[in-house]
């Protein structure tokens, strides 16, 4: 055999090569993008509970003062601070697509719980499921995103998907509490098993999700995996100051958007607003969120630390206009809170993604949850007090 002709069939092996490498990197990408889509369609389905979205309207509606609400809060967040660090840990351990399939069966059973529901005690029961299953969500879907995208190679569209991500679950929430008022006019038994109903679609698409395999897998002992999450989490939060900082003034800068929005579901019928206009109002104050997590996207330069002092302002001015005691200028304040908020997460959630390991991702984005429900516990008692 001539030299030319064995230097052509090295030639078309080495092509052959490469183009298998090409097609099962190609073959990798689109199933990392299909899975985003999927991830995309679960949160929106999530975010479309009508009951769920106006929770607080309801049982308002039912006859529980601010103050009662604000220990529903404090109890839903209670039971978040017990659960969040575990369930981070289960998703770790156990794999991610799992634990968003049992995250939205028991947001099916808290809605249940509250069709049922008859005094403070079992609304508090259903508000304690209604955080597992939150707890379940938190930081697994972060981490089952930010694996799907690393294990493909395209990382780099983390940020695009985080503010995407934000954006369909403020667009689609708000679409929910735009419905406030119909869920109102149901009565809450009707709404919640239109959330039920929701809820089933939520853990079909769940159980679409494909696993991602990480080093911690190989594994084959499950108190070792626990013992390996814990001790590396632990080790990464005592070590990184830095982490500490932002997981610390992202949860302030949170809780206070947050409950200036529930409060404003109790508040603003109060000071004369009609029930048909409730929904739209707070559609309006929910698109500010969407526009926050959107708008980050053009500002990819801007320091972390401006970002910062930029949402600290926001939400001091949404703070500020629930004393004005004006509908216009509290909705306006709801909207520039939200924005503010959203506007932080979305760049708080790519920040710390790259700051931390795959094998313990879920179990520190859950830290991130933990601390948030810690300043929640704290703080809704006091805005309950405050607004009533």
């Amino acid at each position: 055999m001539s030299k030319n002709n064995i230097q052509t069939m090295n030639n078309t092996k080495i092509e052959t090569v490469d183009n298998t490498i090409v097609k099962d990197t190609c073959k990798k990408i689109s199933k990392a993008r299909g899975q985003i889509k999927k991830l995309y369609l679960l949160d929106g389905v999530g975010a479309m509970m009508i009951a769920g979205a106006s929770w607080v309207a309801l049982l308002a509606a039912r006859g529980y003062s601010t103050v009662e609400i604000g220990f529903l809060e404090s109890i839903f967040h209670v039971a978040s601070m017990i659960f969040e660090v575990p369930s981070g840990a289960l998703a770790d351990v156990f794999g991610r697509k799992k634990i968003m399939v049992a995250s939205s069966v028991m947001a099916i059973i808290s809605s249940l719980i509250m069709v049922l529901s008859d005094s403070f005690f079992t609304i508090a029961l259903a508000m304690i499921t209604s955080a597992f299953s939150y707890n379940l969500a938190s930081g697994t879907r972060e981490a089952l995103a930010y694996d799907s995208l690393k294990d493909a190679g395209i990382e780099n569209e983390y940020d695009k998907f985080a503010s995407n991500d934000m954006v369909i679950y403020e667009v689609t929430s708000s679409v929910a509490t735009l419905l406030a008022g119909v869920a109102l006019m149901l009565g809450y038994k009707k709404a919640y098993i239109i959330d039920v109903l929701v809820g089933l679609l939520a853990v079909i698409v769940a159980s679409s999700l494909s696993e991602i395999k990480t080093e911690l897998h190989s594994e084959t002992s499950i108190r070792k995996r626990f013992k390996e999450v814990a001790d590396s989490s632990i080790e990464f939060i005592r070590e990184n100051r830095r982490a500490r900082l932002i997981i610390v003034f992202n949860a302030l800068i949170g809780t206070v958007d947050i409950l200036i929005l529930f409060f404003l579901q109790a508040k603003l019928p109060e000071m004369g607003l009609g029930t048909i206009l409730l929904g739209p109002a707070l559609f309006g104050m929910g698109l500010g969120a969407a526009v926050g997590a959107k708008a980050i996207e053009f500002f990819p330069d801007v320091r972390y630390r401006n970002i910062c002092i930029f949402s600290f302002v926001g939400v001091v001015i949404a703070f500020s206009s629930m004393f004005t005691h004006n509908v216009v200028a509290m909705i306006i304040g709801g909207f520039i809170g939200a924005f503010a908020d959203d506007f932080l997460e979305v760049r708080t959630d790519v920040v710390l993604n790259n700051m931390i390991p795959s094998n313990q991702r879920a179990t520190l984005m859950s830290i991130n949850s933990f601390t948030f429900s810690v300043v929640m516990i704290i703080l809704s008692p006091i805005f309950g007090w405050l607004f009533s």
